[in-house]
């Protein structure tokens, strides 16, 4: 069966048209582009119309994609920022018309599961919890379990919207960095005291662009390669030095550090603030970088529910 899966997500529009062979994913054509859903709908609880004129662009070509690659399942899932706005209805509708297919809105909890079993689906988790670190544009995402997901708490603070909140000049003030790594330090605290079994993990991975982006740059990419990210250890140490460099730097030096997108750059920052101050708070010596992630937990529903329900449409 082959199914696409598209990820609405805060900062970016994901793609993912994969196989299922024998319970496995095998992908066909992956796609991320950074679109900002989330820009600006903390501030004023809408999706902006140029937000969603961008998402819209990479939707159409990702409809073309879908029909090119004669995919025979789509599922689309919608995250924070959708979660946030008034005006969701108004992005799902032009959607929908591109791609034949409504998207769903995902509680808090769908988008954490779905990115826990995705992240997950390759990796070795040993016999113990494992915690999935997920930080998005509006929203991060703490997940942890053995065979299944049991508990997830999400942060209310992602790469664009504490970009917004908090770092106001180019580059970040010290004072700017040091508040924004504390909210995030205490909202960590208080959701270990929520979910004890965060803390308790024995093995945390890390999903999504950020997580990713920060490894690359780590190891100095002048391309993408899934092949080295994937599965690598990202040490402590490693996480704050790309911080110290990144966050001394003005925007127009940083796009020049291998393996940082340029439509990256502007948010990175923050990234970096979620990362260490979830790594610092939670103990960690390294977190496992995953290249799978939402997208993949999509297909793996989607793949479940077409066999439940014995088709092979949209």
């Amino acid at each position: 069966m082959r199914i696409a899966a598209i990820d609405l997500g805060s900062n970016s529009s994901n793609l993912l048209i994969a196989d299922i062979i024998e319970g496995r994913i095998v992908d066909v054509h992956r796609e991320i582009r950074v679109t900002r859903l989330g820009e600006g709908v903390g501030r004023t609880g809408v999706l902006a119309r140029p937000a969603i004129d961008r998402v819209c662009a990479a939707v159409a070509d990702y409809a073309m994609a879908i029909r090119d690659h004669a995919a025979q399942y789509v599922t689309i899932g919608a995250t924070a920022a959708c979660r946030m706005a008034t005006n969701t209805t108004d992005l799902f509708a032009r959607v929908g018309d591109l791609v034949g297919t409504q998207p769903r809105l995902l509680s808090a909890r769908e988008e954490a599961d779905l990115a826990w079993r995705g992240a997950v689906r390759d990796i070795d988790t040993g016999s113990g919890p494992t915690l999935v670190v997920d930080i998005g544009g509006a929203s991060t995402e703490l997940t942890v379990g053995s065979h299944d997901v049991d508990a997830s708490v999400s942060l209310p603070f992602g790469v664009v919207s504490l970009t917004e909140s908090e770092l106001h000049h180019d580059p970040p003030r010290p004072e700017e960095l040091s508040n924004a790594v504390s909210i995030v330090g205490d909202a960590v605290d208080n959701a270990v005291l929520e979910q004890p079994l965060i803390g308790a993990a024995t093995r945390v991975v890390g999903v999504a662009g950020t997580i990713v982006t920060i490894a690359a740059v780590e190891l100095g990419l002048a391309t993408f390669d899934a092949a080295r990210l994937h599965g690598m250890a990202l040490t402590k140490d490693a996480a704050e030095d790309v911080f110290r460099t990144l966050a001394t730097e003005k925007l127009a030096d940083r796009i020049h550090n291998p393996g940082l997108p340029r439509e990256r750059a502007d948010v990175i920052v923050a990234g970096c603030c979620l990362l260490v101050a979830i790594m610092r708070r939670l103990h960690l010596a390294d977190i496992t970088v995953s290249t799978h992630n939402l997208l993949d937990g999509l297909v793996l529903a989607a793949s479940s529910d077409a066999r439940r329900h014995g088709t092979a449409s949209s």
